[in-house]
């Protein structure tokens, strides 16, 4: 049986008196990859900073791990969970290992020197990426898809339990939207971590099992698996436009397709 490790229960936020998430109740187990779905401003990204401790509570309760979320420390949150937001840049001419060395914060205590612990879990990160050929570099010198892997490396070296994932793949090339979300499913595989995965992209919802929560003017209307969620009539509940499923001619699998785009 999988163990619970994230309970959100009667959780709302509000920005400015504006409610942004309204009663959120939900339950993560080990070991789950978790898609995050939902129209623009439908308060998904708030969600993943609120699970990271980047907003703040106002209502209702988030535990990890069994432990209010409020009552860790945090380098003790860092060591839990690893993040990725969305939109990032880096303006600074870290190489690539420097930056990845970064997700070590929680470990390295202060005035102190990094260990070989340290440089074994960076290197680990680098190789489950497939950037160790980077190592050297800049940051700001790669490109879009280079960067992401160099983000996602960065909270790998954090060795969380829970890694939050905030559109990972938007503003990426075909070639990169593949392989950064095969490398995120093979972690998952692999590792056995906590996925927890804002989207847009429906078509990976049909590639593997998984748990959705869908989300629309702040409200958890579907949570559920992601065969009992995917039907056109959910889907247009969620994004209020229709949409269609097609077969894949090679493989059969389901295609989605907003009906408008046909």
């Amino acid at each position: 049986m999988k163990k619970n490790i994230v309970t959100i229960q009667g959780f709302s936020f509000s920005y400015d008196q504006k409610k942004v998430l309204d009663q959120i109740t939900c339950f993560i187990d080990e070991g789950d990859y978790v898609s995050i779905i939902g129209p623009n401003g439908a308060g998904k990204s708030t969600l993943l900073k609120c699970l990271n401790r980047i907003l703040t509570s106002q209502e209702g309760e988030i535990h990890l791990f069994g432990q209010k979320l409020s009552g860790y420390k945090q380098k003790e949150l860092g060591r839990l969970i690893g993040y990725v937001p969305q939109g990032r840049e880096q303006l600074f001419p870290y190489t690539v290992y420097e930056f990845v060395m970064m997700g070590r914060y929680a470990y390295v205590p202060a005035f102190s020197y990094t260990t070989a612990e340290d440089h074994r879990a960076v290197e680990q990160a680098l190789s489950m990426t497939g950037i160790m050929d980077l190592a050297k570099r800049p940051v700001n010198a790669l490109s879009g898809g280079e960067r992401q892997k160099v983000y996602l490396a960065g909270a790998l070296a954090q060795e969380p339990k829970i890694l939050l994932l905030d559109e990972p793949t938007t503003h990426l090339d075909p070639k990169h939207q593949v392989e950064i979300q095969k490398m995120i499913w093979d972690i998952s595989s692999q590792c056995g971590m906590t996925v927890i995965h804002v989207t847009h992209d429906l078509q990976h919802l049909c590639l593997g099992p998984q748990k959705i929560l869908a989300l629309k003017e702040g409200r958890l209307i579907f949570s559920g698996p992601s065969e009992e969620i995917l039907t056109p009539a959910n889907l247009k509940t969620i994004f209020g436009t229709a949409f269609v499923f097609l077969p894949f001619p090679s493989s059969g699998k389901k295609f989605i397709v907003a009906e408008a785009m046909l």
